[in-house]
Parts: structure tokens; C-alpha cells; sequence
């Protein structure tokens, strides 16, 4: 039988690991097969090289499979690292946020991710990235919302003849 290759192996190998990697049960299935190639005789270097795991990972899996079973190939709550915030200062700089960042002292209009992360600094004295205050308005469920460009001296009223009316969706021609 001739040998059945893949094109663009090493791409496919980044994609097949990140399917993996996207489920629960995927995961626990590659735990399943790693262990099944160990009990074949491979050793955990040889598997963990064929899955691209370290050795010590492979490792784990075999004590976590030997004191636990099957469970022990499950996965676990993931503790994670604990919040800066505590329950008390989410509340306040959710409330903070539904004020203007002008109410603060702050020139602009609407909260973004580096304004949030200045205002935790001054009021708060917590440090946190921009990056990590975006995700602050997403777990909070708010919206990022831009302020959208005013045109220097329109005319108010050519503006409203462009506009698109509610019932039609259609701009308006006079």
C-alpha cells in the first residue's frame, strides 16, 4: 500500500492541534490515545513527542489515570488567576461607568480601554491593562461605542435631507 501523505503537513498539524485544543471532549479523547499508546509499551517520551506534548505532561496523564481512573482524565475546574477586583469594586466601577468619563474629570465623552484603565489607576489605585479593561466592559456587558465624526460647519438641514428615514431606509429627497 503506498503511503498517504498530507499536504502542507506542518500547517496541518498547527490546525489539527488547535481543534483539539477548541474542546473539552477532544482533549480528553488525546488524553485517552496517549495513555492507549503507553499501555502499548511506548514510553511517555515517545507519545509525547507524537502529540506534541512535553514527556511530563504524558507523565501526569498516567498518574492522574492510574490514581482516578477515567475521571482523572477529565477536566477539572480551572481556578485561574484571581481577580484584582473585588465583588464590591466591580459594583462601584460598574455604577462609574454609567456616568460620562467627564463626570471624572476626563475630556472625552465615551469610556474606551484606555480611559478605564486611567480612571482605575487615579480612583482606584489598581493597575490594569488596557487590554484586560476591554474585557472589563465585555464581562460588564457593555458596548464599546465610537463617537462618530461631525463634518466641520455641515448644514443641519442638507444632513437631515441625506439621512436615511426610519420607515423607508431610504434617504429622504426634497
Amino acid at each position: 500500500m503506498r503511503k498517504l501523505e498530507i499536504a502542507d503537513a506542518e500547517v496541518m498539524q498547527l490546525a489539527i492541534r488547535q481543534e483539539i485544543d477548541r474542546s473539552e471532549e477532544a482533549r480528553y479523547d488525546h488524553r485517552l490515545h496517549g495513555l492507549l499508546l503507553v499501555t502499548s509499551g511506548r514510553s511517555c517520551t515517545e507519545v509525547g513527542a507524537l502529540f506534541g506534548e512535553d514527556a511530563t505532561t504524558v507523565q501526569r496523564w498516567v498518574r492522574r489515570f492510574e490514581q482516578n481512573g477515567f475521571s482523572g482524565l477529565r477536566e477539572g475546574e480551572r481556578s485561574g488567576r484571581p481577580r484584582v477586583l473585588d465583588n464590591t469594586q466591580w459594583r462601584r466601577i460598574e455604577a462609574d461607568l454609567r456616568k460620562t468619563p467627564r463626570d471624572f474629570g476626563f475630556e472625552a465623552g465615551l469610556w474606551d480601554g484606555p480611559l478605564l484603565s486611567e480612571h482605575l489607576r487615579r480612583k482606584y489605585r489598581i493597575r490594569l491593562g488596557v487590554r484586560q479593561c476591554q474585557r472589563v466592559f465585555r464581562q460588564m456587558d457593555f458596548r464599546l461605542r465610537k463617537p462618530r465624526p461631525q463634518v466641520a460647519q455641515a448644514d443641519p438641514v442638507r444632513v437631515a435631507a441625506v439621512k436615511k428615514t426610519a420607515t423607508t431606509g431610504k434617504a429622504r429627497r426634497h
